[in-house]
């Protein structure tokens, strides 16, 4: 069915009926039926494939100022980049997208663009492009104006790749290879892009929510995954836009305390022909082909997914909500030599990916799937920043989470953290007023840069996830534990950067969610069918004395508590905390460390579990709640541990169990495993010299196998410290009162907060 956009003048909620602007209208007045059929710029396709003349006249010469196909209520402006192209054409096809009807050749060319305007082309045309060029793959060029390709600027695409040899330049088993030439029409078997009217009524709503970054707690889910199990929407919206933005679902991310959700990949990505012929599919979306259009498998109705993404945005908004979005900028689904002809490679292949210098036949595969896009590239930095522009400008949504961001910091010599595409981030107006989140690692060389991007960037913190996760397994001491508690100031605390550029994860959608940390020491990936190759063998995961399910009570008890600790240690750390959906009700993936090919009961959030763990859904929100109320679990400064000299205060001192402060040979002691933090709410919270009026809090962690008697420390002007919090009593609501100098038994391997009371 063709894509069908309209103006929505009732307001965002309303499903308004299609206005009569938005019927399908044939171009230029020509039937949608039977058009003659010519040779159009030297190109003689099978007859079968119908080719109109070109249209001469109709044609206008447009302009390159916007790439992609730009309605302006009377007709659509096309201009498609390609430095070594000698043609490129606009194929039309019907509402369906089954039949090409047309096909028009841009008349100008005007610094690396080509243009054109086509008066009557409107809203639910469906459209391709096919460039024409040299196939010369040696040296780079790979055009093939039988293949039909997607328009690397469209706002919206209709149907599905179906995996066939024409979709590929080359003859597929054919002597050379991929140095060989394929004269198949691909038109056939390729998704196809949909002119749109980008209008809606946003109703006054402000383009960015505006989270500050102290405030943040990011929640991690999948717009499929995170409702197709849930009882409360309504079926036919479980899985889609629609159903992410249901009240229901809202009022349940609201009583998370969580402030903004961060979707896995939704630009229009592909399916994998393995992994089909697996009965699998991508589920996480890492395999884009579209970076201006969000995917329509998530709509609720196809021809309305633009929309139906605007609204699920304006409701999230509307509940307090951000919405960061997980992007695929360092790769594309065309993968290398041998991988498909379906937009990037047969427009200008040698522009928009890295190849080989030595043999451009070749692709550099920094990112370990086949290629490598061309961010060193002027045109490919413009295509990722307008994509960027595009998704906070019209959609609005709050940020990004770049996927092997330090791709984006790559240029010919390596990663350099003032790389082109940095730099035009930073200078941007726009780009610089949303969150920018790096995933700081590549498989290329020296691909590892955690805390080594620009001020302005939050990067994902490896090194906190694996610190913690070896801690409460009891392979690491306090002094591995200590500095990521800190927000990392080791590897972040530099040129003015603070805190929050530290995005703490103990799980994510890539590795076991926080039941299976807990449960499992193996993975257990059988349902991948890789013969169990595929994912991570450093996992530092512990199943706490049964591997997977078990009906053992003390097993069951220890692995609740643990979770506990991992989600109290993440939510009273300094820096900005990131929670996998469902870790606050032990969601399980049966032991399944990389789910990416699994869109069925064991990727989906089963909402049953929360039921079930009611009590870990509370502990999770009284841990919001109190990050939410003390600042100091949330400072805009780093804690070093420094004496004020002005002040005459530490804002950090580190506490043994005998309540003294913690010496060389405690740091060194590797079987250190109980150990205080102690936050000093005098410490000046900005940089003027004042003293700070927020509490003081200690946090006591025993990683211990055993109990461990600890010393409540004394500090200055307090007579008192109350407990908040202890993850052995998770429904405990006491908040007793202990003196300086007594002392608390701290239960094997469980965490305390303690807040410091005044006399």
């Amino acid at each position: 069915m063709a894509l069908q956009f309209f103006r929505a003048p009732t307001g965002q909620w309303r499903s308004s009926p299609r206005l009569p602007g938005a019927v399908f209208l044939s171009c230029c007045g020509l039937p949608r039926g039977n058009v003659p059929v010519s040779s159009v710029g030297g190109f003689t396709g099978d007859e079968d494939a119908v080719v109109a003349e070109n249209r001469g006249s109709a044609i206008r010469e447009g302009s390159p100022a916007a790439q992609g196909a730009i309605w302006d209520g009377k007709g659509t402006n096309f201009a498609v980049f390609s430095a070594n192209a000698t043609r490129v054409e606009i194929c039309l096809f019907d509402r369906d997208g089954s039949r090409e009807l047309e096909r028009v050749a841009l008349p100008e060319y005007t610094d690396e663009i080509w243009h054109g305007y086509l008066p009557d082309v409107r809203p639910g045309d469906v459209y391709g492009l096919r460039v024409h060029g040299p196939y010369e793959p040696a040296a780079g060029h790979r055009f093939n104006p039988n293949k039909l390709l997607l328009d690397p600027y469209a706002r919206a695409h209709i149907g599905r790749l179906q995996w066939n040899h024409a979709c590929f330049g080359y003859t597929v088993g054919a002597d050379g290879d991929d140095l060989s030439f394929d004269d198949r029409d691909s038109a056939a078997f390729v998704p196809k892009c949909v002119v749109v009217d980008p209008s809606f009524d946003w109703r006054g709503q402000p383009r960015s929510h505006g989270v500050a970054w102290d405030d943040t707690i990011i929640y991690e889910t999948h717009v499929r995954g995170f409702t197709k199990l849930h009882p409360r929407v309504p079926e036919k919206h479980r899985g889609t836009y629609v159903g992410l933005g249901a009240p229901e679902v809202l009022e349940y991310l609201k009583s998370l305390g969580v402030s903004t959700v961060e979707l896995l990949p939704i630009h229009t990505f592909v399916d994998d022909s393995q992994l089909l012929d697996r009965k699998l599919s991508n589920y996480w979306g890492y395999d884009s082909i579209g970076y201006f259009a969000p995917d329509p498998r998530y709509a609720f109705e196809p021809e309305q997914c633009l929309r139906e993404f605007k609204e699920m945005v304006a409701r999230l908004h509307a509940a307090g909500l951000e919405v960061v979005l997980d992007v695929v900028y360092n790769h594309t689904a065309e993968g290398n030599e041998h991988g498909p002809t379906l937009s990037f490679k047969g427009i200008d292949n040698a522009s928009y990916y890295r190849l080989r210098p030595d043999a451009k036949r070749y692709y550099i595969n920094d990112t370990g799937t086949g290629n490598t896009l061309n961010v060193s590239h002027p045109a490919v930095i413009q295509m990722v920043t307008d994509s960027l522009r595009y998704w906070v400008n019209e959609l609005h949504v709050d940020g990004f989470r770049f996927d092997l961001g330090t791709i984006l910091a790559r240029e010919p010599n390596g990663f350099d953290n003032q790389s082109g595409f940095l730099k035009a981030c930073h200078q941007d107006p726009v780009l610089r007023s949303v969150k920018l989140i790096a995933e700081p690692w590549d498989c290329g060389p020296g691909g590892y840069q955690v805390g080594a991007f620009p001020p302005g960037w939050a990067e994902w913190n490896d090194r906190y996830r694996d610190g913690t996760r070896d801690f409460w397994k009891g392979s690491a001491s306090a002094a591995e534990l200590a500095p990521r508690l800190c927000a990392s100031g080791d590897l972040f605390n530099r040129l003015g950067r603070r805190p929050w550029a530290c995005v703490n994860f103990i799980t994510s959608h890539d590795g076991f969610t926080l039941h299976d940390l807990v449960s499992y020491d193996q993975k257990h990936n059988e349902a991948n069918g890789e013969g169990g190759k595929d994912g991570s063998d450093d996992n530092r995961s512990w199943n706490c004395g049964a591997e997977g399910p078990t009906d053992n009570p003390e097993v069951i008890h220890l692995r609740e508590r643990q979770t506990r600790n991992f989600l109290a240690t993440l939510l009273l750390s300094q820096g900005t905390p990131m929670v996998l959906a469902g870790d606050e009700f032990a969601r399980t993936q049966r032991g399944n460390n990389n789910a990416y090919c699994q869109d069925n009961e064991i990727s989906w959030v089963d909402w049953s579990l929360g039921e079930r763990h009611a009590s870990l859904v509370r502990f999770f929100q009284k841990l919001t709640g109190l990050r939410h109320r003390y600042p100091i679990l949330r400072r805009n400064r780093f804690l070093t541990g420094a004496y004020d000299e002005e002040l005459k205060v530490k804002d950090l001192i580190w506490i043994n169990a005998s309540g003294a402060q913690m010496r060389a040979e405690n740091w060194a002691d590797e079987g250190m495993h109980c150990f205080g933090m102690l936050m000093d709410g005098r410490s000046r919270p900005t940089g003027l010299r004042q003293h700070g009026k927020e509490a003081t809090m200690l946090l006591v962690l025993n990683a211990h196998h055993g109990v461990v008697g600890f010393t409540l420390p004394a500090a200055a002007g307090a007579g008192s410290w109350k407990r908040l919090l202890d993850t052995n009593l998770p429904d405990n609501e006491d908040q007793p009162v202990l003196g300086a100098n007594d002392t608390y038994e701290v239960t094997a391997r469980s965490l305390v907060l303690f807040e410091l009371q005044a006399r």
